[in-house]
């Protein structure tokens, strides 16, 4: 099967550690079963002249680049920060479609793997409704959990959902959310993601600590994620200003960047628990790790969520987890012993880390759980899901062509 991945949420040369989780699920699909794979991750047009900043920071990204083996292609198409937001789907459209005829053409694509609905997915929609490909979608969080939201956009959205051969989430409040949205929707895949378990695995605490420079003697709280409002590091912040009342000597590690740093910066110092938080920056995908083994739990304090992939990480390594009950944090914290659930307010948060910290934990059980979500389990769905669409679309063309 010859497939074309479609997606903005992916790495390229400058963000090394951006869409980890489609990377991974592309690699071990072309792995798999003779397939073969390549990849369009467009990119808004910006000027060379714009390099150095953060709007030119793309501009550097090479038109065409290899990524672990894959061929990956940046078209550019135009946009305007929030004012094109509207047409973003229909102007990735223009900036793409003339590259996958080329490519198409070159060697026919089977389908067109499209991640995110919107922007991403209505443009590969419209490209292979234009070509005749066929496409699925995969929906990932905020796709669905905000962009409905917008009177512009949710149209867009719905259209996109009905006029895909097949549709995808990673999580079953997602698929759940989907049909709400778009009730013709017969079917929605679950399809979550898979752990890395190479890259992902148990370090000594106490070396992992040294490593890092951290104390032996605090009770060390690990979050990571982006620092935007949607993945609650506010709520972390209050939490641990709570905690501090119950137990003396914990610390939050906040691993990610965002524009949230100098107002979270600004709240720690005001809660006066300045000195107990980190902020780590972006870090490594492959020194992640020491992070997670160096913490007592790790923390995922999230508003909404799709497949939250920190979770897995940490159970990977040995590391216990406080969720909030949003995406699939249930579905994976459903088995004892794994986690603790909260809700997503700092009182919640704050008891749930002070259960977390003040138990034991079964390691070697995290550990185990998390290996049995494989990324080679996550490419065979894949490629089942997507073997569906492509006949499922034989077989409508077949229907309409009979007289």
């Amino acid at each position: 099967m010859r497939v074309l991945t479609f997606t903005s949420l992916f790495p390229n040369s400058r963000t090394p550690n951006f869409g980890i989780f489609v990377l991974q699920r592309a690699l071990h699909f072309a792995r798999s079963n003779g397939n073969e794979l390549e990849v369009v991750a467009p990119l808004p047009y910006s000027p060379t002249l714009l390099q150095g900043t953060a709007f030119g920071e793309m501009a550097a990204v090479p038109d065409a680049e290899e990524i672990n083996g894959l061929v990956v292609h940046h078209p550019r198409y135009p946009l305007l920060p929030k004012v094109s937001m509207p047409l973003h789907g229909l102007l990735m459209y223009a900036g793409c479609c003339g590259l996958v005829r080329r490519l198409h053409r070159q060697k026919p694509f089977d389908c067109i793997d499209a991640h995110y609905v919107f922007p991403d997915g209505l443009a590969a929609v419209l490209i292979g409704r234009t070509l005749g490909i066929p496409v699925t979608l995969t929906a990932r969080g905020t796709d669905i959990h905000t962009f409905p939201s917008f009177r512009t956009i949710r149209p867009q959205i719905r259209w996109a959902l009905r006029h895909a051969d097949g549709v995808a989430a990673v999580a079953p409040s997602l698929s759940r959310t989907m049909q709400e949205l778009e009730p013709a929707l017969e079917k929605v895949e679950v399809i979550g993601n898979g752990v890395d378990a190479q890259r992902f695995r148990p370090e000594n605490r106490t070396e992992a600590r040294i490593k890092l420079g951290l104390s032996q003697d605090e009770k060390i709280i690990v979050s990571v994620a982006a620092l935007k409002p949607v993945k609650g590091p506010d709520l972390l912040l209050n939490a641990l200003a709570l905690l501090q009342e119950k137990i003396s000597g914990c610390r939050v590690l906040f691993v990610g960047q965002g524009p949230e740093l100098s107002r979270l910066k600004a709240l720690a110092s005001r809660l006066g628990i300045g000195e107990k938080v980190d902020f780590v920056g972006s870090v490594d995908n492959d020194q992640l790790r020491y992070y997670y083994s160096a913490a007592d739990v790790s923390c995922l304090a999230s508003r909404n969520e799709g497949w939250p992939n920190v979770i897995l990480e940490s159970l990977a390594c040995g590391t216990a987890v406080v969720a909030t009950r949003v995406g699939a944090a249930p579905d994976l914290l459903q088995e004892p012993g794994l986690g603790v659930l909260a809700d997503p307010s700092p009182e919640s948060l704050r008891e749930a880390l002070q259960v977390a910290l003040t138990r034991s934990w079964d390691p070697d059980r995290l550990v185990a759980y998390a290996r049995r979500h494989t990324w080679d389990q996550v490419a065979q769905r894949t490629g089942e899901f997507l073997r569906r669409a492509i006949a499922q679309r034989a077989a409508t063309v077949y229907a309409a062509s009979k007289p």
